[in-house]
This record gives structure tokens, sequence and C-alpha cells, in this order.
């Protein structure tokens, strides 16, 4: 579990501007994800999983059956994101960065990202990446989401967001976040990864650097949902970069 925040809750910002970030930073170089405990509140998890009927708020809706990508479906944003999901983008970005470049250093990679999301999603744009990628996912019984990766166009931010708007136990059963590991010459390992309404988790979107014995080396990784037994499931998913 990671660190939970200390800050007041009547400022928006400081749910996640109060974190431990550098504990959160061993946790990714851990296991490849952080909890973010109580990252909204359950009156705001209420008020963005009720968007997701307004069509208008979005640029397309993906049934997930039709894909192969498993049972359920899921709206992305169109722009101007709502202001709540864009400020949570915008602020968690400055405190990622620092974490994406040191471990695109560890892997040898030139990229490196700048120290604002404005700036990155110009980068973006200029490279042809300019639809948004947050998005609203709902899922009823027996819906799942099959272990993927949300990369999306040459411009990837090398760590995502996922925050569980609903409440396990009361609007739902089953549908737990699910990762797995894998790494060179080895078997892959799934991990559960326990959310409470409103708890947020920060994952690798598609690599992360591990520790060995000779150095650095690189591990896959690929995210998704079991299947709900019961209920109904709302998450909201939020990807750094834009897609092509």
């Amino acid at each position: 579990m990671g660190p939970k925040s200390t800050a007041d809750a009547s400022n928006p910002m400081g749910a996640y501007c109060a974190l431990d970030w550098s504990a959160l930073a061993a946790e990714l170089d851990a296991h490849g994800h952080a909890i973010l405990p109580e990252l909204i509140s359950p009156a705001e998890c209420r008020s963005l999983a009720a968007l997701y009927p307004e069509d208008d708020r979005f640029r397309s809706r993906i049934i997930m059956s039709r894909h192969g990508f498993g049972r359920g479906e899921y709206k992305y944003f169109s722009y101007p994101l709502p202001a709540r999901v864009q400020e949570i983008r915008a602020g968690l970005y400055r405190p990622l960065a620092p974490i994406a470049n040191q471990w695109n250093a560890r892997l040898g990679k030139d990229m490196r990202y700048p120290p604002d999301l404005d700036t990155f999603l110009g980068q973006c744009h200029a490279a042809g990446q300019t639809r948004p990628t947050p998005l609203l996912l709902q899922y009823g019984p027996d819906d799942f989401n099959c272990l993927h990766q949300d990369l999306y166009g040459e411009w990837v931010f090398p760590l995502q967001l996922t925050v569980l708007l609903s409440s396990p136990g009361r609007d739902f059963t089953g549908g737990e976040f699910v990762l797995t590991e894998q790494r060179p010459r080895m078997q892959s390992r799934a991990e559960v990864v326990p959310l409470e309404q409103g708890d947020g988790v920060v994952f690798a979107v598609h690599h992360r650097p591990m520790r060995g014995s000779k150095g650095d080396y690189r591990v896959n990784l690929r995210h998704g949902v079991s299947r709900v037994r019961s209920g109904r499931r709302h998450t909201l998913g939020i990807i750094f970069h834009d897609a092509s």
C-alpha cells in the first residue's frame, strides 16, 4: 500500500501534492506499480462515473468484445477534458516525469520528458498524436479486460494511472486490477492490486527497469481486470501521451 496523503481534503490538488514521491518511486522501482490511497473522494468518484452516459463529452466508444479486448466497454474523453480529470493528469505528470526520465536513463533510452504536461503534449501533437486518451471504463457481470498495454503511438510516457470509481463489495464483486510481469528467460508473474473506491494506482505502461547482478535490464508489463462477478464497476484511466 502506498503512502497516504495527509493533505487538507478541501484542497483538490493536495491529495497528490502531499504524497511522499521518494517512497512512491521506490515502490515503482520494486514492483512496477504504486497505490495512491484516497486520491479522489467518494463524491468525486460518483460524479465522474455519472458522466458515462453523456456522449457529448467523449470522442469514441469501444465495445471490448468486438475487438477481442474482453467484455465491457469504455469511452475516450474529448478535449477539453473535465476539469478534475485535467487537474489530476497535469498534477500527477509533474512528479512522475523525473521518475520516467530516471527509468529511461537506466534503460539506455535517449528520450527525456519535459517537466510539464502541456509541453509534452505539444511534442505528441507535433508527431501526429492529437487524440486525447483519458477514458472511463464500465463493466457489468461477467465483463473483464484482457491483459494489454496502452501505447497509441511513437511517443509514450512510461507510466499511467487508473482510479477505481466504484466501491468493491457494495457496487460490484470480482473485477480485480491485475498486473503481469515478464522477466527475460522467466515465466510471467501476476499480481492482484487491491483498490478501494477513490484509490489510484500508478503503473508501468510497457517496460520498466529492474536491477540485476550485471546492471539494469528491461521487464515487460501488461495490465487487465479479472471477471466482474456481480454489479457494475467504473474506473477512470489517465494516460499521459495522446493517440495518433
